[in-house]
C-alpha cells in the first residue's frame, strides 16, 4: 500500500476529463443547454399533469368537474343527432390534434348540461354553439369567431355569450 507523505491535491488545470468524457468548450455547453431543455419539457408537462389532476378532484357535492362532464355525456348522448355530430366535430377543427379530443368532450358536456337544464329534446344547432361559446374559453373566442364566419353561421343572436 503506498502512503503519501504530502496531502494529495488535484488542481482544476490537472481535470480535463471524467469517466472518459471531456468536458470543456462545446460538449459542456451541449450538456447545459439539454440540462435547461429537460427541465423545462418537465415543467410544461408537469402544469398539465397538474391541471388535469385539479379537475380530478371532487368538489364539495362529492363530484369533480370530470365526474360531472360524464355525467352529462351519459345523460344526453342519445341527444345527438349526426348533423350535431358533424357541426361538432367542425367547430372543432382547428384545435390541435392532441388536445381535440378532451376539447369536444368538454364542449359536448357544456352543451349536454344547457340540454338537461332546459329540457331539450334533441341538440339543435342553437343549443350547439350557445353551449360551444360558453365552453370556450374567453382567450379562444376570437378564433371561435373566425370558425363561426367561415361556415356561414350569424353570431349577432350569440353576441352576449361573448362576453
Amino acid at each position: 500500500m503506498k502512503t503519501f507523505l504530502v496531502p494529495f491535491i488535484i488542481r482544476n488545470s490537472e481535470v480535463k476529463e471524467v469517466n472518459g468524457l471531456n468536458l470543456e468548450g462545446w460538449f459542456l455547453w451541449f450538456i447545459v443547454f439539454w440540462v435547461f431543455v429537460l427541465i423545462t419539457l418537465m415543467g410544461i408537462g408537469g402544469f398539465f399533469m397538474f391541471r388535469k389532476f385539479l379537475k380530478a378532484l371532487p368538489k364539495k357535492d362529492g363530484r369533480s368537474d370530470l365526474d360531472w362532464q360524464n355525467y352529462y355525456l351519459d345523460k344526453t348522448n342519445h341527444l345527438w343527432g349526426e348533423d350535431a355530430k358533424e357541426l361538432l366535430n367542425e367547430l372543432v377543427s382547428p384545435v390541435p390534434d392532441l388536445f381535440r379530443q378532451v376539447a369536444k368532450e368538454k364542449i359536448a358536456g357544456k352543451i349536454g348540461e344547457i340540454a338537461l337544464k332546459e329540457k331539450a329534446k334533441s341538440i339543435t344547432h342553437d343549443l350547439l354553439i350557445r353551449g360551444y361559446i360558453i365552453a370556450t374559453p374567453k382567450r379562444d373566442h376570437k378564433f371561435l369567431r373566425k370558425k363561426l364566419d367561415e361556415l356561414n353561421i350569424d353570431i349577432t343572436p350569440y353576441e352576449h355569450y361573448f362576453e
